[in-house]
C-alpha cells in the first residue's frame, strides 16, 4: 500500500499544472518575430510558412484573442493550433491555450490582389496575440505583391513579339511556336514558366538579348525551399526549350536559361542547315541535360553550360562547333552526374564536333566521354584545340585530335577543377564561373580563333583566356 501511495503521488506531481497566469510578466516566445513570404505574384497562392509559439514562462498562458490586425485587407491566411482565422470568425480566434513548457504551431499563407503597379509592393500585417493578462504580443507578417501578365497554354501561329521588360510574364502550360511562325523575345525580358511548362519551337525563335539587356527564362517560384535556398536555385522547376525537327535558324543570345529539366533540346534535322546559334548565354542547373543535340547543326560561342544531372553537353551525331565556352560539371544533387561533354556516333553520324578555346571540367577525374559505334565509323570526326580539359592525357595516336590542350592534373588542386572559378558552393547552390587568377585557363586560348570579347562583353586580351569569361585585374580586385 505504501508503494502504491508513492506511485500515485509521483503520477500526480508529474501532471502539468492546469492553472493559467494573468500576470503581465508571463509572455509567449516565438521562433520568429517576422514571417517573410518573399516576393509573390499577385493572385497566385504562396507556399506555406510556419513558426512555433512556446511557453517558457513557468505558468500556463491563455490567449483571449489571436487575430489578424488588418483582417481581410492584406490577403494573409493563418491557422493557429488547428484553428483557421477565417472571415466567418472575423479573422480572430479565442481561447488558445499554451500550457507551461508546451508549444503550438502557426501556419501562414497569402494570396495577394493585383496592385496595378509595375514594381513589387510590400504587404504587411500583424498577427496579434492578446493574453488574459491584457498584454499583447505581435508577429509581423510580410510579403511583396508583384503584378504579372499571365499566359496560359499559349500557341503562337503568326509572327509575334513578347515584351516582358516592364513587368514579369508568367506562363502556365507552356508556349508553342507553330511551324512557319517566329517568336521574338525582346531584350531585357524575363519569362517565368510554371512547373510542367516550357518553350516548344516548331517554327523559329529569336531570343536575342544584349550585354546590357539580357533575357532570362526561369521557373516561377519566387519563394524558398529552405531559408538559405531559393527555389530558383533548385533544378527541375520547368521544362526548358525544345527545337523540333522542322525548326531552323534559331538564335539564342545573351540569354540565361536555368533550373530546368533539359535546358535546351535540339531534335534531329538536316545537318546542312543551321538549327541553332547559341551565343553569350548561360544554361545552368538542369535536372536532365544542359544542351542535348541529335543529328543537327548547332554552334555555341561564349556560353556557360554548367551543373546538370545528365551531361552538360551531349551531341548524338550532327555538326557541332563550340568556341570560347565553359562546360563545368559540378551538379550538387546527385553523385551519379553526367559528363561535362559527351559525343556519340553510335546512332547518328558525327559529321563534326569541334571545340576550341574552352574549359571542360568538373568534380570527376574524367569529364569527357566519346561513344563509338561498333565499327568506328565517323567516330574520329572531332577536334579539341587550345582547351583546358579534365580528362587523362591522350596518347600519340590522338595527338591530332587534341592540339595545344592543357590536360588537368587531378592531383593539382591549386589550378584546376573548382580552383578555376570565383565561387563553387554546392551547399547553398551558389556559383560564379568567372575565372580566378589561379586558373590554368589564363592565356591558353588561340588569339586567331578565340572570340574578340567574352560572355560579359569584355574585350579579350592579346593572349586570351580559355572559357566564356576573360580574367582581368578588375576581377582580381572584386574577388579579394
Amino acid at each position: 500500500m505504501y508503494i502504491l501511495l508513492l506511485l500515485g503521488f509521483a503520477v500526480l506531481s508529474g501532471c502539468d499544472d492546469d492553472s493559467f497566469s494573468t500576470s503581465q510578466a508571463n509572455m509567449l516566445t516565438f521562433t520568429a518575430d517576422t514571417v517573410s513570404l518573399d516576393t509573390m505574384f499577385s493572385t497566385v497562392p504562396s507556399s506555406t510558412r510556419s513558426f512555433w509559439v512556446y511557453n517558457k514562462s513557468g505558468d500556463g498562458i491563455r490567449c483571449t484573442s489571436v487575430r489578424l490586425e488588418r483582417g481581410n485587407q492584406s490577403g494573409f491566411r493563418v491557422n493557429v493550433d488547428g484553428q483557421y482565422l477565417g472571415q466567418s470568425e472575423g479573422y480572430n480566434v479565442g481561447g488558445i491555450e499554451v500550457r507551461n513548457k508546451d508549444s503550438i504551431r502557426v501556419f501562414v499563407e497569402i494570396t495577394m490582389p493585383r496592385n496595378n503597379r509595375d514594381k513589387p509592393v510590400e504587404v504587411l500585417d500583424n498577427l496579434v496575440f492578446t493574453l488574459e493578462s491584457g498584454r499583447q504580443q505581435k508577429v509581423c507578417l510580410k510579403a511583396s505583391s508583384w503584378d504579372a501578365d499571365i499566359l496560359r497554354q499559349c500557341k503562337i501561329t503568326d509572327d509575334y513579339t513578347i515584351d516582358a521588360t516592364e513587368r514579369p510574364l508568367v506562363v502556365y502550360g507552356g508556349i508553342e511556336v507553330a511551324a512557319g511562325a517566329t517568336l521574338t523575345i525582346k531584350p531585357g525580358s524575363t519569362i517565368y514558366f510554371h512547373s510542367g511548362g516550357g518553350l516548344d519551337v516548331h517554327g523559329r525563335l529569336v531570343c536575342e538579348g544584349t550585354a546590357g539587356k539580357g533575357i532570362t527564362l526561369r521557373g516561377d517560384r519566387l519563394d524558398r525551399m529552405f531559408d538559405y535556398l531559393p527555389y530558383d536555385r533548385v533544378s527541375g522547376q520547368w521544362d526548358g526549350v525544345r527545337f523540333y525537327e522542322e525548326s531552323y535558324d534559331n538564335v539564342v543570345a545573351y540569354t540565361d536559361i536555368h533550373s530546368t529539366f533539359d535546358g535546351v533540346r535540339v531534335d534531329s534535322s538536316d545537318v546542312d542547315r543551321q538549327t541553332l546559334t547559341l551565343q553569350n548565354s548561360i544554361i545552368h542547373n538542369c535536372q536532365g541535360y544542359g544542351l542535348v543535340m541529335e543529328a543537327s547543326k548547332v554552334s555555341v560561342e561564349n556560353c556557360q553550360i554548367t551543373n546538370t544531372l545528365n551531361d552538360c553537353v551531349y551531341a548524338d551525331g550532327g555538326d557541332v562547333s563550340i568556341n570560347s565556352s565553359t562546360l563545368a560539371q559540378f551538379y550538387p544533387f546527385d553523385a551519379k552526374r553526367g559528363y561535362a561533354i559527351r559525343f556519340s556516333a553510335v546512332k547518328n553520324p558525327l559529321v563534326r564536333l569541334q571545340c576550341l578555346n574552352s574549359i571542360i571540367t568538373g568534380y570527376a577525374d574524367d569529364v569527357l566521354q566519346r561513344d563509338y559505334d561498333k565499327d568506328g565509323t565517323n567516330a574520329e570526326s572531332y577536334f579539341f584545340g587550345h582547351c583546358v580539359i579534365r580528362t587523362p592525357e591522350v596518347g600519340e595516336e590522338y595527338a591530332d585530335k587534341f592540339v595545344s590542350v592543357v590536360f588537368e592534373d587531378v592531383e593539382d588542386t591549386t589550378r584546376f577543377g573548382m580552383k578555376h572559378f570565383a565561387l563553387v558552393d554546392g551547399d547553398e547552390q551558389r556559383y560564379d564561373f568567372r575565372l580566378t587568377e589561379k586558373s590554368a585557363a589564363i592565356g591558353v586560348a588561340d588569339p586567331e580563333t578565340a572570340t574578340s570579347s567574352d560572355r560579359d562583353g569584355k574585350r579579350r586580351k592579346e593572349k586570351p583566356d580559355a572559357g566564356a569569361y576573360e580574367f582581368t585585374d578588375d576581377d582580381n580586385d572584386n574577388q579579394k
